[in-house]
């Protein structure tokens, strides 16, 4: 009992009930004109529904008053695109006109109705009430007079629902609308996963630097050595604060443009981090790299930067040999040291999961592992294209 009542104090159940009688209002403007051919009103608004932008304002409606407190998804706001999109817009405001007249019938008569009952049962006639107005006078009419009551409850909840589900299929996402959303989606979500790979390149390799540059400044037992390593630690920290601040404010401002990220012009900073942490970096670096792609040169930076990183963790100072090649149609990067005792563990990190995910995004493949000679090899061949 208490949930058929529940309605009767949600604000939901109001709201939808302005939303069915708002029709009645060309209905009832045009009763002063005409009252013998109320069908006007319906044939009129078949060619205002081709408007593009009624079906905006429609949606919007929808959403205040049929869904009150949160924007439902299942309610477009955008105009009408399509042929099919102002066919439906027709179809749902013929539909409207059809529940707000229901609705005002039921609004209207049921009370009456109501009332003609009451009074049958206090002894008086009920002229010109429809149904009653020939029936007799008799206390047991009173017992009847609730009824269309309870029906009009019932008939305003009921047309409510009706009107939510018959506008969710007619204002409705469209197909092509839909999977905007999708790619929007689609969108979001790499985003995410690149901040989150951004975040573990920068920061990992920096923490690895320093852990390293400390730990050695620690065993040497030498002040140059150590003011070496504390000046390579600030100025790895400092690249990586500004990292952290760059994509923090990706994160702050969505029209940030890419360009601001770090690109393969900026490999010697990676080199001479990794060479201050105790690794013999031999380099290699061919071609005009400021002709690059941007996607290319700032994906080829970061895949160069987690290699690095996981010989300086897995490996340590070692001799390393670097090759960037840039050639008319492809980027070549290439990062070899000796094989590490721990190598079967080093392939299941996120670091070379990271690699091979942002070689996939341009369609291509990163090959890592070790190559048969006793060497741990990255190699990342990158289409220009």
């Amino acid at each position: 009992m208490v949930r058929l009542l529940r309605p009767l104090v949600r604000g939901t159940t109001y709201t939808r009930l302005v939303h069915l009688w708002v029709p009645m209002l060309v209905s009832s403007l045009w009763a002063l004109i005409d009252d013998t051919r109320m069908w006007v009103p319906a044939v009129v608004l078949a060619p205002v529904g081709l408007i593009p932008a009624v079906r905006t304002g429609e949606g919007v409606q929808a959403r205040l008053l049929l869904t009150p407190g949160h924007e439902d998804p299942a309610f477009s706001v955008a105009p009408s695109a399509n042929l099919r999109d102002r066919l439906r817009t027709v179809v749902w405001l013929e539909l409207r006109i059809l529940l707000g007249g229901a609705t005002a019938y039921a609004c209207v008569w049921l009370p009456i109705l109501s009332f003609g009952l009451f009074r049958l049962g206090l002894g008086h006639r009920a002229d010109g009430i429809p149904l009653l107005q020939d029936a007799a006078p008799h206390w047991a009419w009173s017992l009847l007079a609730p009824l269309p009551v309870l029906a009009l409850y019932g008939a305003v909840v009921a047309l409510g629902l009706l009107a939510t589900s018959w506008a969710r299929s007619f204002l409705g996402p469209s197909a092509a609308e839909r999977l905007d959303a999708l790619e929007e989606r689609t969108e979001q979500l790499l985003e995410r996963t690149r901040i989150a790979s951004e975040l573990h390149d920068s920061i990992g390799h920096a923490l690895t630097v320093a852990v390293l540059q400390a730990g050695a400044a620690r065993t040497a037992n030498s002040p140059e050595f150590t003011d070496r390593a504390l000046t390579a630690i600030e100025e790895t920290g400092r690249a990586a604060l500004a990292d952290l601040e760059r994509v923090l404010g990706v994160l702050r401002e969505s029209e940030r443009p890419v360009s601001s990220r770090p690109a393969l012009t900026d490999a010697d900073r990676l080199l001479e981090s990794a060479r201050a942490s105790g690794a013999k970096v031999d380099a290699e670096v061919t071609g005009p790299l400021e002709g690059l792609p941007g996607p290319v040169s700032r994906e080829g930076y970061r895949i160069l930067q987690e290699a690095l990183t996981n010989v300086l963790r897995h490996a340590g100072a070692v001799p390393v040999r670097v090759r960037v090649e840039a050639s008319e149609g492809a980027l070549v990067l290439e990062v070899r040291n000796p094989l590490p005792a721990a190598a079967a563990d080093a392939d299941r990190g996120s670091g070379l999961r990271g690699i091979r995910e942002r070689a996939a995004l341009l369609h291509e493949r990163a090959h890592t592992g070790p190559d048969g000679t006793g060497e741990w090899q990255v190699r990342v061949e990158l289409p220009l294209g």
